[in-house]
């Protein structure tokens, strides 16, 4: 069954019930469960709620012992930064997410927005933050690193692969997507997901593979060179951006979870496979076991208003269980 929330929803009468229910801790007791928030679509020097967001992560990363932070990407408006020393980075970045548990590693993608500005700049700035983790555009996390060897991380780089980014003239997008290479990219992508034999293979990018949001919906490229990937490798979850909005979209084993919710956000609606949607800003908050994952959106008040498990592929090996 899908469920729909639009912003007044959340602060009215008709998600009354829904959040005035006691919310589970997420790491509940057990086998020591690998957390971590994932936001995306966040930079607006702190307008549209992404104060308010950052304030909320704060507290969900303290009581989860978070180990890291996600960013699915649009990391900065409208156009991206244009060196390591762009002051976006203070007063969109550094001053926002102040909280004592938010100085962890911050794991990023780039997003469309982040292309029309010097993408290389946030790849550059890792060597100056002591949080900001992006090796290059595209990379791997081993579980084993993290000490968690039953999931890994794969981090893709999905602007370049849009066909209308590359003949927008209207400024450096066309420019910079252009010196990308895509095929090399995707072989990348087969070549890391074959190679992995953690129980859970999480897949992060930008851009929406099925979405019902109302700016762009699904990006056929993406369904047409990503999610066959996804699907012959195992992968059981993709998270993205792109569209402002939560939603928790899945087809057949494959979840899309999108958390392009951390500063403004635009209607969604539920489509094919709509487990969840809310047109609200916030975050996901991830718990991942090697039985299960279990995620929540929380919003930017704090409340948690959808929280469920996913279930891991079934042709994972069990051995990490």
């Amino acid at each position: 069954m899908s469920i729909s929330v639009t912003r007044r929803d959340v602060l009215g009468g008709m998600a009354v019930s829904l959040l005035a229910a006691p919310a589970p801790a997420v790491a509940a007791a057990g086998s020591h469960p690998f957390n971590f928030l994932v936001v995306g679509d966040w930079g607006r020097g702190g307008t549209d709620h992404q104060s308010e967001v950052a304030t909320q992560m704060g507290r969900a990363a303290e009581a989860m012992r978070c180990r890291f932070i996600v960013s699915v990407g649009d990391n900065f408006y409208p156009k991206g930064v244009q060196s390591t020393d762009d002051p976006q980075w203070r007063s969109t970045f550094e001053n926002i997410y102040t909280a004592r548990s938010l100085q962890i590693p911050w794991y990023v993608t780039l997003g469309n927005h982040d292309y029309r500005g010097k993408p290389q700049a946030q790849v550059d700035y890792s060597k100056k933050s002591g949080r900001w983790r992006m090796p290059a555009r595209y990379y791997a996390v081993s579980g084993s690193e993290l000490d968690a060897p039953y999931v890994d991380l794969f981090f893709i780089d999905t602007s370049p692969l849009v066909h209308e980014y590359r003949v927008d003239v209207e400024d450096a997008m066309a420019a910079n997507v252009a010196t990308q290479n895509v095929p090399g990219q995707l072989r990348w992508l087969d070549d890391k997901l074959g190679r992995s034999k953690a129980a859970w293979k999480l897949v992060f990018g930008h851009q929406t593979l099925h979405s019902g949001g109302s700016e762009h919906g699904d990006t056929p490229e993406m369904v047409e060179l990503i999610e066959p990937l996804l699907k012959a490798h195992g992968v059981q979850a993709y998270f993205n951006g792109h569209d402002h909005d939560l939603q928790h979209v899945q087809r057949g084993s494959l979840h899309c979870i999108g958390s392009g919710a951390g500063s403004s956000v635009r209607p969604v609606k539920a489509i094919e496979g709509t487990r969840f949607c809310a047109s609200v800003s916030g975050f996901a908050a991830m718990s991942v076991r090697p039985a299960k994952l279990s995620m929540q959106f929380r919003d930017f008040t704090g409340a948690t208003i959808y929280q469920t498990d996913l279930a891991r592929h079934p042709s994972m090996s069990t051995k990490s269980a």
